[in-house]
């Protein structure tokens, strides 16, 4: 049963309370990192490859993933409120279900997050190229791209995605309120950008380009919906930030909720009005949709800014990510399951610095040598796995702890938070195969890390289990 050992959720909110992180962070502030999370690759990048699974029903696969988000973003918040600890849904769970399910989905959060800032930083990369061609300037062929990623074209490595990840993880190790500053404002100037986009393209809005709707049925909205949901990712890690808040109870359920419906609201719209001006089989082989569509619509000026403000909007999705990664991990470290130095926190700057370095590292490289679209579909299976587990683990928490404060209380339970983990399956049986194989591999491959080294070394377990509730 020492598998299933859990955390004293008293005991975690003393500990959350004397780590050294520095509370710097209000509901504003959680509100743009979460947008800063979301807006990015996903409505930069895959809505054109959305829209060549669905079609002009791209806007109701944004949707469902949409509904899907919510239903977690719910429990997210119920348990934000309740246990404000760093670590997002491992701590969670390690309050509620054991240490064997902490750990997985620890593991679990490394890979998300992880292949997240690498697979955000390659689009970061094309739009980056693409702003620099406008001048005029190229890079050398063999540093654009990982290898295999251009058929034809000899490159060895993605430089720019790894040099702008190397970028990001020196900020983050730097200090969370110089971070979160310049989260802010790269938010507002992105928003600002899809805003313009918005009523620049409504203008030159086709309704022809909208028939048929749903050229590929039912199971395009459902596939585009799996694969749109990379588009979403990104409202969890504001959970990460739990021990840096100054008012977590009251103020992390605005920013999963708020940020969350902000950018569900501007991705249906921008959506309707891309295939509204392009139709969708033009999309083939673009990288950079939005943009396109405003060039189709002979508005080049606008497309200029779109392209500056998907550097801008990528680059946060990066950060915000990076921060979340750098959480968990600091989480995991905290708790013995990973290496005790991973949780040392800087003298200085007070950020888990070691943990920030040292998953930056591995990403980096990763981010220089595998392909874009190896990556998303990694990422999704991690993150509706996570939002499963999540939506399981709010009823535990009912149960086995009713006496808990709660600021917020997700609705509807157990009905929503079954509706969530449904959504979240669904969305997970129609990924790819390969995918599926993946990911499993990954979850053996932490297993076996927790039997050789985690549960040994795990802080219950050198206090005889006597931490669980």
């Amino acid at each position: 049963m020492s598998l299933f050992r859990t955390k004293n959720i008293d005991a975690m909110l003393a500990v959350a309370n004397d780590d050294g992180l520095r509370k710097v962070l209000g509901p504003v502030d959680l509100i743009l990192m979460g947008i800063g999370a979301i807006i990015g690759t996903g409505i930069f990048v895959l809505t054109g490859t959305g829209a060549l699974t669905a079609g002009p029903a791209l806007t109701l696969s944004f949707v469902i993933a949409g509904i899907a988000c919510g239903l977690a973003a719910l429990c997210y918040a119920e348990f934000a409120s309740t246990i404000p600890v760093s670590g997002s849904i491992y701590t969670y769970s390690y309050a509620t279900l054991g240490e064997i399910v902490a750990w997985m989905i620890g593991w679990d959060l490394v890979l998300e997050y992880g292949l997240a800032m690498s697979a955000v930083s390659v689009g970061w990369s094309a739009y980056f190229q693409s702003l620099l061609s406008g001048f005029g300037i190229s890079l050398p062929a063999a540093l654009t791209a990982a290898p295999g990623s251009v058929p034809g074209v000899h490159t060895v490595l993605n430089l720019p995605a790894m040099l702008i990840l190397l970028v990001i993880t020196w900020l983050v190790s730097y200090g969370v309120r110089e971070s979160a500053r310049i989260n802010n404002l790269m938010v507002l100037i992105k928003t600002a950008v899809v805003v313009l986009f918005i009523v620049v393209g409504v203008w030159h809005v086709k309704p022809a380009n909208w028939h048929p709707f749903a050229p590929f049925g039912a199971s395009g909205v459902f596939n585009a919906a799996a694969l749109v949901f990379f588009a979403f990712i990104g409202f969890d890690a504001v959970t990460s930030a739990a021990e840096e808040v100054r008012n977590p109870r009251r103020d992390l359920p605005i920013g999963i909720i708020g940020s969350l419906a902000i950018c569900t609201v501007l991705y249906v719209i921008v959506a309707a009005i891309m295939t509204g001006i392009v139709p969708y089989a033009q999309f083939a082989g673009v990288d950079h949709p939005v943009s396109l569509a405003l060039q189709m619509a002979g508005q080049n000026w606008v497309a200029g800014f779109v392209d500056l403000g998907a550097i801008l909007g990528i680059t946060t999705v990066i950060l915000v990510m990076t921060f979340g990664q750098t959480r968990i991990v600091f989480a995991m470290s905290r708790d013995g399951l990973l290496p005790e130095r991973l949780s040392a926190v800087h003298p200085k700057h007070s950020t888990p610095h070691v943990a920030t370095w040292t998953v930056g590292t591995i990403f980096i490289v990763i981010a220089g040598f595998v392909p874009l679209n190896v990556l998303a579909e990694l990422i999704n299976i991690g993150t509706l796995a996570a939002f499963t587990l999540i939506s399981i683990a709010v009823l535990v928490l009912r149960r086995t702890r009713p006496d808990l404060p709660r600021a917020f209380r997700c609705p509807g339970v157990p009905v929503l938070p079954l509706l969530s983990a449904a959504f979240c399956l669904f969305l997970m049986a129609h990924l790819q195969a390969l995918t599926w194989v993946c990911f499993l591999i990954w979850l053996a491959l932490g297993l076996a890390i927790y039997f050789l080294y985690a549960r040994r070394n795990a802080v219950l377990h050198n206090h005889g289990g006597k931490a669980s509730n």
